[in-house]
């Protein structure tokens, strides 16, 4: 993957008003599933022309976000402590960091956590606990090992931007696999035994960080 021209792209998207007018459905995703295969902004303003409005956000955002994950998990799969699944109908694992395997998310901060950023840095169980129950309601659901990259913008509160900046995910990635261990990760147990989770936070404009 050529991820100077991915940040490129995806940077495109920032001059485009970012609006979810509904929540995340499967008969929507069918209806955008030309995102997987489209690779400019160029081409996806095209094919979304005559769309509603209120589709042709969801297939932006669609396309952003899909983009990003491609990218985040590309930089995973550099690393030799990581295996990539070639399988791509898995939606249950994305790649395998020293055997174990994880499915990774990357998310703004949730608005519905009701609770502070601070809280959330102090209280990071609480936040995965929050992120399994309420996150990915459709195809992707389920309660298996998960990474979750948590953006967070302190400055003018856009988070979703950060989505774009894929050189710095490719610092905060490799930070991450740099200290890796399974001692580290958080263990839960959902009824379906162990799950490991954990959070690569990115932050900007918070106290101590860039």
């Amino acid at each position: 993957m050529d991820l100077p021209r991915v940040e490129r792209e995806l940077k495109k998207r920032w001059n485009y008003p970012y609006r979810w007018g509904r929540r995340q459905s499967d008969d929507w995703d069918h209806r955008t599933n030309f995102i997987y295969t489209t690779y400019s902004v160029a081409s996806l303003l095209k094919k979304t022309e005559g769309f509603e409005p209120a589709l042709r956000d969801y297939a932006m955002n669609r396309w952003y976000n899909f983009w990003s994950a491609k990218a985040v998990e590309e930089i995973f799969a550099e690393d030799p402590r990581v295996e990539a699944n070639r399988n791509v109908y898995d939606k249950r694992v994305d790649f395998r960091i020293e055997g174990i395997p994880f499915d990774h998310k990357t998310s703004v901060f949730p608005r519905g956590f009701e609770r502070s950023y601070a809280y959330a840095r102090q209280h990071k169980r609480a936040l995965i606990e929050w992120l399994y129950a309420h996150q990915s309601q459709e195809g992707r659901k389920h309660l298996r090992n998960r990474l979750f990259v948590l953006l967070y913008d302190g400055i003018d509160g856009e988070h979703w931007k950060m989505k774009a900046e894929i050189f710095r995910l490719k610092e905060l990635v490799n930070g991450y696999l740099h200290g890796f261990s399974r001692e580290r990760l958080e263990r839960f147990d959902f009824g379906e035994g162990t799950v490991y989770a954990d959070i690569l936070w990115m932050e900007r404009g918070v106290e101590g960080t860039r």
